[in-house]
């Protein structure tokens, strides 16, 4: 039975309709102003906009094949049936091409708003220098960063599929609005990036078989060890936003699950998040390990002051004190772990701790202020590092902390868009222009 005459027409309606809506679907550079320094740089604009573009001209061609076999002897064989079944299809795709579109222009969007664009931009430079992991263990993706509402970011990973099955071309970041600005974001942020880098050098499935195979015969320890892999993913983001930024990461993720005190002491070996006491003790452990001073004992004491295990049931307090006591050798298995990609070297021998111990951020804070110059110079995670180690040490106040990450975020911004640009390449002021710093580290700067 031939599809009906009016069905046919009805169909080819309906497709040429969607047809005509996805023409309406234009280029981000067509239509979204902001400031040149909250622009995507060129790699981020030409990975979104190709894959984009590839989407629309596949669903394209589709609905113009399923055009003409409307018009065609096949569709004689097959009946109204059939030929909706199509269209729904055709349908279900042209949605996912719209959902690719729309998870991107929540991104792009909000680069048109005033400072917070440009800001925005200057978080994209601190995730890919996050990322960048010198010896060629890995090609880093771009990374664009967003705002949004809730307390923890989040990210979408590059790499990985994206609505209707397109491999996403950049890592997309969620960060939390109420982080804007503090000390506190480079922990979220640097976080995620951690995510990301965990599954460019494939972290998690190479550590998975090794605590599984320490589960065998581990008597009392057992229950420790198939924790530690239930929450590895979560775990080894930590390691690397605490790699990072030291102490400042520490800090932040406090201020993050510092909830009411079920929450904190809430354990639940399905979320891959652990349970948020223990979490801080990992931190904590995690610091000791890569950068020894006295500091992560007193940042412990403040955790255990603020959240006593006292009054918790006998249950729940056993099995965190039975994980507290095993941490420090899983922090040492997790630390001293050498994947494939990095060809025979370990996590701590590649994150070059030397430059991050907590002197040494010291030091560059105290040269900082003598000469602002070298701040802006300096790679941004690692200005984070050092911001974070002061604050901690009592030398930066809160407002002091958001003033200065407002400016070199815009300077960050600035930077990387002249860098990139042609016509700061016909430029002279330009190099210039990068060497002045915006803000001061001195009261009043």
């Amino acid at each position: 039975m031939a599809v009906p005459a009016y069905v046919s027409w009805m169909l080819a309606q309906e497709a040429s309709a969607l047809l005509t809506r996805l023409a309406r679907v234009k280029s981000f550079a067509m239509q979204e102003p902001m400031l040149p320094a909250a622009n995507l740089l060129p790699e981020s604009q030409t990975a979104i906009e190709g894959v984009l573009a590839s989407g629309r001209r596949e669903l394209r061609v589709r609905i113009q094949e399923y055009l003409q076999w409307l018009a065609g002897p096949s569709a004689w064989i097959a009946n109204a049936e059939e030929a909706h079944r199509r269209f729904v299809f055709l349908r279900l795709r042209f949605n996912a091409v719209l959902n690719q579109f729309d998870l991107f222009n929540d991104v792009i969007t909000q680069r048109s708003e005033n400072e917070t664009g440009v800001w925005l931009s200057g978080l994209d430079v601190v995730s890919a220098d996050a990322l960048h992991l010198p010896g060629g263990y890995y090609q880093a993706p771009p990374v664009l960063c967003y705002l949004d509402r809730g307390i923890g970011a989040a990210i979408r990973r590059a790499r990985t599929r994206l609505p209707g099955g397109a491999e996403n071309p950049v890592a997309v970041i969620r960060v939390p609005r109420e982080r804007m600005i503090g000390h506190g974001i480079a922990s979220s942020l640097i976080h995620e990036v951690g995510h990301q880098a965990a599954a460019l050098l494939d972290l998690v499935n190479s550590l998975r078989p090794v605590l599984r195979g320490l589960q065998a015969g581990a008597g009392p320890t057992t229950i420790a060890w198939q924790i530690w892999e239930r929450w590895i993913s979560e775990i080894v983001a930590d390691f690397w936003s605490v790699a990072r930024v030291g102490i400042a990461s520490t800090l932040g993720l406090m201020g993050v699950v510092g909830l009411p005190r079920p929450f904190v002491f809430r354990i639940d070996v399905n979320d891959p998040h652990p349970a948020p006491w223990i979490r801080v003790k990992l931190s904590c452990a995690l610091g000791r390990a890569l950068y020894p001073h006295p500091q992560w004992d007193r940042v412990e004491a403040l955790w255990e002051a603020y959240y006593p295990l006292a009054g918790l049931d006998r249950e729940r307090a056993e099995l965190l004190t039975r994980l507290q006591t095993h941490i420090p050798g899983f922090v040492s298995l997790l630390v001293n772990h050498r994947p494939k990609p990095l060809r025979g070297r370990s996590l701590v021998e590649v994150m070059n701790v030397e430059e991050r111990q907590p002197a040494r951020l010291q030091a560059l804070f105290r040269g900082w202020r003598r000469n602002p110059d070298r701040m802006y110079r300096a790679p941004p995670s690692l200005v984070f590092a050092v911001l974070g180690q002061a604050r901690a040490d009592g030398r930066l106040g809160p407002e002091d902390v958001s003033a200065l990450l407002g400016k070199l975020l815009n300077h960050w911004a600035l930077r990387s868009t002249l860098d990139v640009s042609a016509v700061c390449a016909r430029r002279h002021t330009c190099s210039r222009l990068l060497q002045q710093p915006v803000l001061s580290l001195r009261s009043g700067g």
